[in-house]
């Protein structure tokens, strides 16, 4: 613990309402950029190792359980908005009475959700599984796959809620020191279950719950010890409705924003399952490369909403424009470059997760698609923190429903029905990332607009509006 105790001192929790925003925002911004490198090496690990040591088919099930679980977990991406939000809020009010409130309560809302997905999701996988309507080879490994999944939901939500509070807090350190360690267990007992002892892709669930419920445990562990930021006792745990009410008023539209994209996932899986067993092998390849793309925009819409929180918290909104000024630069020239190295090293990137020549080809031309995305979602992601901190959550998710339930879904089948072919016979796989291309442009330039309108801000006192 040592050497996390002397990278806090450096990256550690942060009070982004003193200092230079630029310098703040980096030291919160870093640790969180290679956590989320982590989490994505998880799922990427996962996905090299099915595809390596148990085929293609083993690959599509994994990929096609993606949408579904992601649906399933939309009650934790809400409650682990609203409870950042707040705690951000609270955190640079300085008011630790309601804060150390609130992470009590958080705990509460962890267990409850946690124990409430895993019994609905269970029950209804095969229920699941049907909608997506997978070739029956594929949606037998994807019932397995995501059976294991739901029995260690708990660890899953311990892990996402409590990380968002942790760096509603500023701490970005000590979420990704655990994301760390698990991403490393999960890649041990993905080769011991899966290449050793030969239990295919039941074996990559087992490695996938216990891995996630670890970094849980240390979760609860690391908000348990904060001694400096929150008073641990007993009275904290006793839920309280007032909080509660307004964590889920704040984060029932985020929670509802990620039921939209895993929605639309789950349809256009429907349209992605009838093209083949290869384009759904293609399409994780793609969407594993995706989540690395993605990384510089899920954390700095992440540092912007925990920045402006603190900031709005403390009542100092003349950092807020210059941080989003900083933020909007940075997120630009990192997406940039990734979106350079996934056009020079596309074809290599999804050799990874396959030998099959025909998906490697059809995974590398879905990337060059997608490439342009990516820097306008980086605009989008920050934009969106920006309202979040400020409280504004139901804006962000009208957004997503008109980029992603309006435009994207009509437009992939639209796409499909038109390049109809001899060897496409449900359409060709083109359309699946070009709607997406489409999509991000569109939310960003809804995103922009409403921006400079000003709306988001209603939620602030009349007087601190004119400063942002």
């Amino acid at each position: 613990m040592k050497i996390i105790d002397r990278l806090s001192s450096l990256f550690g929790v942060q009070d982004m309402t003193v200092g230079r925003p630029m310098d703040t925002l980096i030291a919160f911004s870093i640790p969180l950029l290679i956590g989320n490198f982590a989490q994505q090496l998880y799922n990427t690990v996962d996905s090299i190792i099915v595809g390596q040591y148990i085929g293609d088919t083993a690959l599509a099930a994994v990929g096609t359980s993606g949408p579904i679980l992601n649906l399933m977990l939309v009650l934790f991406m809400g409650i682990s908005t609203g409870a950042s939000i707040l705690s951000a809020q609270y955190f640079g009010a300085k008011d630790r009475y309601t804060l150390s409130k609130l992470v009590g309560s958080t705990f509460f809302l962890t267990l409850a959700s946690g124990l409430l997905m895993s019994v609905i999701g269970f029950l209804s996988t095969g229920y699941l599984v049907s909608l997506v309507k997978p070739p029956e080879n594929v949606a037998n490994g994807a019932v397995t796959y995501l059976q294991i999944i739901f029995i260690g939901m708990t660890g899953a939500a311990a892990y996402n809620i409590l990380s968002g509070v942790l760096r509603g807090m500023g701490d970005s350190v000590y979420p990704l020191f655990f994301l760390v360690i698990s991403c490393i267990t999960n890649i041990v007992l993905d080769i011991i279950f899966v290449k050793n002892l030969g239990l295919g892709i039941a074996g990559v669930a087992w490695a996938t719950i216990i891995a996630q419920a670890l970094s849980g445990i240390l979760c609860s562990i690391r908000l348990l010890r904060m001694k400096e930021q929150i008073d641990i006792h007993r009275d904290i745990f006793i839920p309280d409705r007032m909080l509660i009410r307004r964590l889920v008023k704040l984060g029932f539209p985020a929670g509802i924003t990620s039921a939209i994209f895993s929605m639309s996932a789950i349809v256009v899986q429907n349209l992605t399952n009838s093209m083949g067993e290869l384009t759904i092998a293609a399409t994780v390849a793609v969407m594993r490369v995706d989540g690395f793309a993605m990384m510089p925009n899920f954390t700095f819409g992440t540092a912007a909403t925990t920045f402006v929180g603190q900031n709005i918290g403390a009542e100092k909104l003349e950092r807020v424009r210059p941080g989003t000024h900083d933020l909007l630069k940075i997120a630009l020239i990192c997406s940039s470059a990734l979106v350079l190295c996934i056009l020079l090293f596309g074809h290599s990137l999804i050799g990874m997760f396959t030998q099959t020549e025909t998906v490697v080809a059809l995974g590398a031309t879905g990337l060059r698609w997608q490439a342009a995305g990516y820097v306008a979602f980086a605009v989008s992601q920050v934009l969106q923190g920006v309202m979040r901190g400020a409280g504004e959550t139901v804006i962000p998710m009208w957004i997503s429903v008109l980029s992603t339930i309006v435009l994207r879904m009509p437009l992939a089948y639209g796409i499909a029905y038109l390049s109809v072919s001899e060897v496409w016979p449900n359409g060709h796989p083109i359309a699946l990332f070009s709607s997406l291309l489409i999509s991000w442009v569109l939310s960003m330039v809804l995103t922009l607009v409403i921006y400079k309108q000003g709306n988001w801000k209603k939620h602030l006192p009349q007087a601190f509006r004119s400063v942002l």
